[in-house]
């Protein structure tokens, strides 16, 4: 699947029911979502995702095992709208940071990727995130 903003494919990943309540629209028992690794949009997939998702593919300084990157990657896609998703983003933080993984170093390498051209301001959300957090 390919990104609908920037047509670059998509990293897909199964949600585990853990945060299934952290998707935008509540829950859903299919839920599995991709996000771009160009804009860092998330975005909702109706085929099967990837078994063995290439969270690599999101940056070298993105957590590359499972148990960090799913809820690392569902925080960077709610970061467009923090107000809006404060609960859920307070929970991945701490879901993050239990895999031993600080988040906040994440999207300050994220931010300096050159590859990434995203709408978000990671470096203003970041500094919203210390004082959220």
């Amino acid at each position: 699947m390919h990104c609908p903003d920037c047509d670059v494919e998509i990293v897909t990943f199964s949600v585990p029911k853990t945060y299934e309540e952290c998707l935008p629209g509540g829950t859903d028992s299919t839920a599995a979502v991709g996000l771009c690794p160009r804009c860092l949009s998330l975005e909702p997939v109706s085929s099967p995702p990837s078994k063995n998702p290439d969270f690599e593919r999101l940056g070298e300084s993105f957590p590359s095992n499972a148990d960090a990157a799913v809820p690392m990657a569902l925080l960077v896609g709610l970061l467009s709208n923090l107000a809006l998703y404060r609960s859920e983003i307070t929970t991945l933080l701490e879901a993050v940071e239990r895999t031993g993984t600080d988040p906040l170093l994440v999207l300050d390498r994220l931010d300096r990727d050159p590859n990434i051209q995203s709408d978000i301001d990671l470096a203003g959300r970041r500094r919203q995130l210390e004082q959220l957090y």
